[in-house]
């Protein structure tokens, strides 16, 4: 069985334990118990254990988001609310919210901080990469950075939503959305005036100077907004 098979097989099984265990050792060696795997195999597949299954799991509801984004008739819409279609595509991918709950307190631990990060930008990359980003510049880095506030924030409201049909979660979602809009809208009239101007050009030089994601790094919209739209 190849290693992938082996620790979807695993998360399959981890999924009922982790409500209750958390992503952790006692549910790691519960769900290979339950999927009467080789804890050799097991452990050769998920050398960090539960770890390695909550960035499995994480993983596996982006490639469900970007499957309903290929489906989706996005082209009818405003930029703004195609990402705002991504961000809500993701969270509905989630079968348990309690899933999330304890990966969330999982990332939250000092030494695995920069991994729960590093998900969340990379969830936030696929999103403006699947609605066809083509920016290579510090644009580039904002949008991903700016998008990972507006996800973030969005998950913390939904995970203590119980409103019908999360409706309460996407009205703040598309107030997030409509913050960096209007953030925008400063930073470009700040642009205008040479008073302003003249005080962001430092920070804005310093940005300037991050090198630039390489080709390989980007695929398809026109665009050098750092924003939604």
């Amino acid at each position: 069985m190849a290693q992938q098979d082996t620790k979807t097989q695993l998360l399959q099984a981890a999924l009922a334990h982790v409500p209750f265990e958390g992503w952790t050792e006692t549910t790691f060696k519960a769900a290979i118990e339950d999927s009467g795997m080789e804890a050799s195999a097991a452990r050769t597949a998920c050398p960090r254990g539960a770890v390695d299954l909550a960035v499995a799991y994480h993983l596996a509801g982006d490639q469900v988001m970007l499957d309903h984004l290929a489906e989706a008739n996005l082209s009818e819409f405003r930029f703004r609310d195609r990402i705002a279609t991504a961000v809500r595509l993701r969270l509905e991918a989630v079968e348990d919210k309690e899933l999330v709950r304890r990966g969330m307190a999982l990332f939250a631990l000092p030494h695995h901080a920069g991994e729960g990060a590093q998900l969340t930008w990379g969830t936030c990359d696929k999103i403006w990469t699947a609605l066809g980003d083509s920016s290579n510049d510090i644009n580039w880095y904002t949008k991903r950075a700016t998008l990972s506030g507006v996800y973030g924030s969005t998950v913390l409201y939904w995970l203590g939503d119980d409103s019908a049909g999360h409706t309460a979660s996407w009205d703040f979602l598309d107030r997030r959305i409509e913050n960096v809009m209007q953030f925008e809208t400063f930073k470009a009239k700040a642009r205008e005036n040479r008073l302003l101007s003249g005080l962001m050009a430092g920070p804005l030089a310093v940005l300037g100077r991050i090198k630039a994601p390489s080709d390989t790094q980007q695929a398809g919209m026109p665009g050098r907004w750092s924003g939604p739209k």
